[in-house]
């Protein structure tokens, strides 16, 4: 009896595989979804997340060109309902942030971010990093900076586009570029923090960055899915996102 026993906890718990849970998510999660994976997969060491980080836009394309991700996190929430319309996501689109974007400079640099937009026509100052704002959401509010400070066509040839947020940070981490137009998630991040420093740019210099995340039609079969998209509702996860600055109205970081 005991033999028998033993044959079926190790056939259950030995030989079962991990269930997957494939996250595609926008680049400015890639610290606090990490750290949220984690504390997932400890608490449900059945499950194993696997993230993908990259531009919210490319995200969408290869959603509706099958790529089988279980559960997407938009940095812009227009992308999540759009593919909810259009069957692609399964689950009513939830927010799980406003965006914050923030001009970052090594501090090294010489360069003080708050003295903006000057800082931007400081002679030392020749590479801007900007993400492609053609399907990068960040890249296309700091582009509304830009214009809206009135030094867009003063700065153009100056601009350099990373794929995605993450790609426009290394540029400025690594001196490559100058001045950085990056998230707060990322400006907040040790490594960053450790070597830069950063302004806030004022939410009303552009549109809002409504974040959001939903079940793709890939993975509404899925309980190990389910199981991580009803943890990211808890209590705990949100104040990893506030860690990171993403924040929902009426909360502070």
């Amino acid at each position: 009896m005991l033999k028998a026993l033993l044959f079926i906890l190790l056939f259950t718990f030995g030989f079962s595989k991990a269930e997957l849970i494939r996250v595609y998510a926008a680049a400015d999660l890639q610290y606090a979804l990490k750290e949220i994976a984690q504390l997932y997969e400890e608490e449900n060491p059945q499950d194993k997340v696997e993230l993908i980080f990259g531009s919210s836009g490319k995200g969408t394309a290869q959603i509706k060109s099958g790529a089988p991700y279980h559960i997407f996190f938009s940095a812009d929430m227009k992308y999540v309902e759009e593919l909810y319309k259009e069957g692609y996501v399964v689950t009513e689109p939830k927010p799980y942030a406003i965006g914050r974007l923030v001009v970052w400079v090594r501090k090294d640099s010489g360069l003080v971010p708050s003295e903006f937009p000057q800082v931007l026509l400081d002679p030392k100052v020749r590479k801007i990093a900007i993400a492609n704002w053609e399907h990068a959401p960040y890249g296309r509010a700091a582009k509304q900076v830009l214009e809206n400070y009135g030094v867009f066509e003063k700065v153009k040839n100056k601009l350099v586009l990373g794929e995605n947020v993450s790609q426009t940070a290394s540029f400025v981490y690594s001196g490559a570029a100058d001045v950085g137009f990056i998230p707060l998630s990322l400006a907040v991040s040790s490594n960053m923090r450790e070597v830069g420093t950063y302004w806030l740019i004022p939410a009303d210099k552009h549109d809002a960055l409504m974040q959001g995340y939903g079940i793709t039609k890939v993975g509404a079969s899925s309980q190990a899915v389910r199981r991580f998209y009803n943890f990211i509702g808890t209590p705990k996860v949100r104040q990893i996102f506030i860690k990171y600055g993403f924040v929902l109205p009426g909360e502070k970081r």
